[in-house]
């Protein structure tokens, strides 16, 4: 006899096969939201520190949010569709290396201090986009088998 509370299995939810990538993209979203914060409320001081320009650390904080906004957006999409997950990956990918690039050509005029900023930037970046990267292989290997 089935007790009247237990689930069947045509009542079961679905197993969120996007659970690990959906956590991350969270996790990134609030962190990248926080340095976007960080960057426009505290411009002028991180440019004291970093020798970044007030117009640059304002606009990379915009666009921060921006990110931060989308990462939310896709996240709490009820099916992730593997195309926007693939997207995070190269933007966040290509947002890693031009870090790198920005902290080490002669774009914008940084110290010491802003250069290990920009490089320690890129480095959670990188982070995240191989967590992002395991998250939408995990994804598209259990929905395969599915």
């Amino acid at each position: 006899m089935t007790h009247a509370l237990a689930p069947s299995a045509a009542t079961a939810p679905a197993q969120d096969t996007a659970r690990f990538l959906r956590l991350v993209l969270r996790v990134d979203s609030v962190s990248t939201a926080a340095m976007g914060l960080v960057l426009v409320a505290a411009a002028a001081p991180l440019g004291s520190l970093t020798g970044m320009p007030v117009a640059f650390a304002v606009a990379f904080g915009i666009f921060q949010l921006g990110g931060a906004g989308c990462l939310a957006l896709i996240a709490g999409y009820p099916v992730i569709p593997a195309a926007l997950a693939r997207t995070v990956v190269a933007v966040n990918a290509v947002c890693a290396v031009g870090c790198v690039v920005i902290a080490f050509a002669d774009f914008v005029p940084l110290n010491g201090a802003g250069v290990v900023f920009l490089l320690i930037g890129a480095l959670i970046v990188t982070v995240y986009t191989a967590l992002q990267y395991a998250g939408l292989r995990r994804m598209t290997a259990t929905a395969a088998t599915a």
